[in-house]
């Protein structure tokens, strides 16, 4: 999964609570699926920041 598709998706599950779209069954489907989300957001981050890092030590 692509962080854009990640965020998308998350985007989708806020949405459908703001809306009232969900039921109490899906919103705590979807809230597990946003937990999960998440973390793969902030791993990519944490993980592209880092690689950031390297390339700019590796200029100077």
């Amino acid at each position: 999964m692509k962080y854009e598709e990640a965020m998308k998706r998350l985007d989708e599950i806020v949405s459908g609570i703001e809306e009232n779209k969900m039921d109490i069954d899906q919103i705590g489907e979807s809230l597990k699926e946003a937990r999960e989300l998440i973390k793969f957001c902030k791993d990519k981050l944490y993980k592209t920041d880092e690689e950031i890092k390297k390339i700019l030590e590796t200029e100077d």
